[in-house]
């Protein structure tokens, strides 16, 4: 396991808040050399701290105006139905999170559609054929005052 101390929590921060800074850009930040920089860097990427990175796109110039949270019940948890549940949530594009949660609901998703026609199509020819949904509840945004993929920058838990 890397540990996270203040240079490494440092480096994930800079690197939340700009995932392209380049090395010598960084290692200036850190007031360090580039080669104890990159080589903190590659340890925190081969330990999956680092997942991966990517661009943040805006969905709605994407001509994606819709975004909904869904909540799923569900009356089969067997393994097969289970495995081809999580088949079709992985594989389709729309569904950009899915949760197994706690409560009245067994998962909540985050959903995306162009428009409501389009949302209600998706709810028909996926959400509606998923194995063992018994429920869908859609709560649509009205205003996304917050999104963020960012975490907070004290790492205490690691």
């Amino acid at each position: 396991m890397t540990e996270i101390d203040n240079i490494n929590a440092e480096i994930l921060d800079l690197l939340q808040n700009d995932g392209r800074m380049p090395n010598a850009k960084l290692a200036e930040h850190l007031s360090m050399s580039e080669t104890p920089c990159w080589r903190r860097l590659k340890r925190l990427e081969e330990s999956g701290i680092i997942e991966g990175y990517q661009a943040n796109l805006n969905r709605r110039k994407l001509g994606l105006g819709v975004m909904a949270f869904v909540q799923l019940s569900c009356s089969e948890h067997d393994q097969a139905s289970t495995a081809e549940f999580q088949r079709i949530i992985e594989t389709t594009p729309n569904i950009l999170a899915c949760h197994n949660t706690t409560g009245a609901d067994d998962f909540l998703l985050i959903v995306v559609a162009r428009d409501l026609d389009d949302y209600s199509v998706f709810v028909d020819s996926t959400l509606r054929r998923l194995p063992g949904v018994t429920s869908i509840r859609s709560n649509l945004s009205l205003k996304e005052m917050k999104s963020s993929n960012k975490l907070p920058g004290k790492y205490s838990g690691v």
